[in-house]
């Protein structure tokens, strides 16, 4: 490991922001704040929003800024990611924002029933090969229905054509009302200042010319969930620049 990725987890251990629980810690001992980041965290009962897979937290730490009315955790099990909105908010004094760095299929071990109002999903990978590993999978919509609110939406963001043109199949095939549903988010003038919020991989995509798809759903608790035909959907046929060329065509995305 690197010394840079070393001084950064030493780092984190010191911000108020961020929750690290070893497997062995949260098996014998659980976590301390299921059920209670409004009153023991947050100090409010303002909506608690989730953002998946939240890479560098530019999302998290993005709408935290907007909406100091509501609550931001990001989720990632990458430390050295998080460190980089962790270091945003504990500068800027954000009070609305949290890190939780964990696996994704664990999230029932640290929220409860109706806890949490929205969650964010930007730029997954895709996961073309294994349906259960997609963060759409009816798998993870089981998950995210145990600590939504019966009214949460869910918000996907991505830059596959495989993962949105899946998920939207996923979202008809189950009945869910849908909130939004583009498949070329900046052509189709839907973007406001939320959606406008890019991410490291998102300036990525923008500047290898590919169009953002985003679709806002309520995946309805009381249903049972079905998995749509997927052999037909065409595969996406590119794949993620070294993070290293991205870096050095525009320094400032890092």
């Amino acid at each position: 490991m690197g010394k840079n990725k070393l001084k950064k987890f030493a780092e984190m251990q010191s911000f108020s922001c961020v929750f690290q629980y070893p497997w062995a810690v949260l098996e014998r001992e659980g976590f301390p704040l299921i059920g209670k980041w409004g009153a023991e965290y947050f100090g409010n009962d303002n909506p608690i929003v989730l953002e998946l897979g939240c890479g560098k937290g530019e999302y998290t730490v993005g709408l935290a800024r907007k909406y100091p009315e509501k609550n931001f955790i990001g989720i990632d099990i990458k430390g050295a990611r998080i460190w980089t909105g962790a270091k945003a908010a504990e500068t800027e004094g954000l009070k609305n924002v949290a890190f939780l760095r964990t696996d994704i299929e664990m999230i029932d071990r640290f929220f409860t029933a109706d806890e949490v109002s929205e969650i964010w999903i930007t730029f997954p990978d895709p996961q073309m090969q294994k349906t259960r590993r997609r963060l759409t999978s009816t798998r993870f919509l089981e998950l995210y229905r145990k600590i939504l609110r019966a009214n949460g939406l869910i918000h996907l963001k991505t830059d596959s054509p495989f993962l949105y043109t899946y998920t939207s199949r996923l979202v008809k095939l189950n009945n869910f009302p849908t909130e939004a549903d583009t498949d070329d988010l900046y052509g189709s003038g839907m973007a406001d200042p939320v959606l406008s919020i890019k991410t490291f991989y998102e300036q990525q995509w923008l500047s290898r010319g590919k169009t953002i798809k985003f679709i806002s759903f309520n995946p309805l608790r009381d249903t049972v969930l079905q998995e749509p035909e997927e052999d037909d959907i065409e595969r996406d046929d590119y794949h993620s620049y070294p993070r290293g060329i991205v870096q050095g065509m525009n320094p400032a995305t890092d």
